[in-house]
């Protein structure tokens, strides 16, 4: 039985979907307006691996993974420190450009460390309509009310009615209205807690829409509400995201989907860690900072080499995504070296002839359950792979005919192995990777070769034979056209 781990009680939870066989994620994903940083990463490649995971035991998944396109302000009401506002001066383009630079890097950057993309990839202003209801219903419910052209959510309302506003992040309203300081509604909250579910626009925010109390512009928390119940209903399944979006974000998304809908909006909320580099909080203002790319080119001053994508991603899985995870260049060295044997194991065993001349010591039954325990309680990564280290043993164990395996065990471990370390952890087998890159290379100089030869510029047709000949390629012409051999 798969447990999860329920931020909203605390407790490991066996895991039981509204629809038999199905599951409904909802993720928050980035705020488009810079690239995303290594500790976005970590939490997206979490869910993409218990994504995985839930698909590899049989579930059908339908997981979705917002784009927040829609500028906001600051807690201190000031257009001037909107984001998107500040990058369309700082870069002198429109809004939109801004969005779009910025989810091509979202969206290149989680491709290279083999993120699958969700099933359905939202925006906020793609949105805007189903926002506008979502306040609109608010209002007539009570839980929301409009001032100066502003629409906030009454949290006192909302607790006073017998709900809960501090449920999930467990804290005490008494306490978080005596620690508020009213610096978003400017005076026109009726209580300094109560978040802004649609905001009046200024006449220098570029970001703008019309709805019925003005042009204006939606809160960050409505979004996800709005977002994530049109595709996965008001009552779904496992809602993700990084610690850091517990309080507010979640938390006013659990009072939105009651207020709304007099019905709890998720079952599971499931929490990623942080991210620390040499035993720091990662931050731009102090320098202890770097951007994925720069740790796969080495571009950085932290880390002695660049490290393969794949290898990034075998760091981070080795910690559990609620446990902090800190990155060093010691680390990052030890998780390549880690990498490359179990690739290896992959390698040998596919080399491996089955010997039933004796039993074995290595029981294939036992350690598939440990695996599958490990992925089962609440998607233990790092005890996944400390197992996937103990079939590695026993394959070179194999290798040097110290052990031994039936025929119909060495196809069971190599399915088994494989799918674990492909499918569900997500690696990549860099080797192979580079084959394929010099495959489709040199199918590029081949095509270049015959167009030169057919334009009879023969000294450039001979120069790339040559060249690449001198590099151990050896180019062969025949009836089929031109292959090339590895000497």
């Amino acid at each position: 039985q798969l447990k999860i781990y329920n931020s909203l009680t605390a407790e490991k939870e066996i895991f039981k979907p509204i629809l038999d066989g199905n599951v409904g994620m909802y993720v928050c994903g980035p705020t488009v307006y810079s690239n995303v940083h290594l500790g976005n990463v970590r939490t997206f490649l979490s869910f993409d691996f218990i994504y995985r995971t839930l698909m590899h035991l049989g579930y059908k998944v339908r997981y979705v993974r917002n784009i927040t396109d829609a500028g906001h302000l600051t807690d201190d009401g000031n257009v001037d420190n909107d984001r998107f506002v500040k990058q369309t001066r700082l870069e002198k383009l429109e809004p939109m450009e801004i969005v779009q630079k910025y989810t091509v890097d979202f969206h290149k950057v989680l491709d290279m460390f083999n993120l699958l993309p969700p099933n359905i990839e939202p925006t906020a202003t793609g949105h805007i309509v189903e926002q506008i209801e979502l306040t609109q219903k608010l209002i007539e419910r009570g839980f929301a009310y409009e001032s100066n052209g502003s629409v906030y959510f009454d949290v006192l309302e909302y607790n006073k009615r017998g709900l809960n506003y501090g449920e999930l992040s467990k804290r005490n309203i008494e306490e978080l209205f005596a620690n508020t300081r009213d610096l978003d509604g400017q005076g026109e909250k009726k209580n300094p807690q109560d978040f802004a579910l649609w905001k009046k626009a200024s006449p220098a925010h570029i970001m703008r829409w019309n709805s019925p109390w003005g042009e204006g512009f939606p809160g960050w928390h409505l979004e996800c509400t709005a977002m994530s119940t049109k595709y996965l209903g008001e009552t779904f399944d496992i809602h993700g995201g990084g610690m850091d979006l517990k309080f507010p974000h979640h938390e006013c998304e659990i009072a939105q989907g009651k207020a709304c809908n007099d019905a709890a909006p998720v079952n599971y909320w499931m929490h990623a860690n942080m991210l620390t580099m040499n035993s720091q909080r990662m931050s731009k203002s102090t320098g202890n900072y770097i951007l994925p790319m720069q740790l796969v080119t080495g571009d950085n001053d932290f880390f002695e080499k660049p490290f393969h994508p794949s290898i990034v991603r075998f760091c981070f899985l080795q910690a559990h995504y609620r446990s902090v995870l800190d990155i060093s260049n010691d680390a990052m060295i030890a998780s390549e070296k880690g990498f490359i044997r179990l690739m290896e194991a992959v390698k040998v065993l596919n080399s491996i002839t089955p010997n039933d001349e004796k039993p074995s010591g290595f029981s294939l039954a036992d350690w598939k359950n440990k695996c599958y325990e490990a992925l089962t309680d609440d998607f233990n990564s790092p005890i996944l792979i400390a197992h996937l280290f103990e079939a590695v043993k026993y394959i070179f164990a194999l290798n040097d005919d110290k052990e031994t395996i039936s025929t119909v065990d060495l196809e069971d471990l190599k399915s088994t192995l494989n799918a674990f370390i492909f499918d569900v952890l997500g690696l990549q087998n860099i080797e192979e990777n580079n084959n394929e890159k010099l495959d489709q290379t040199l199918k590029v100089l081949i095509e270049l070769r015959n167009q030169a030869r057919k334009s009879k510029n023969f000294d450039l047709s001979d120069q790339i034979r040559d060249k690449l000949l001198a590099e151990g390629i050896e180019l062969k012409d025949g009836r089929d056209g031109t292959s090339y051999v590895l000497s």
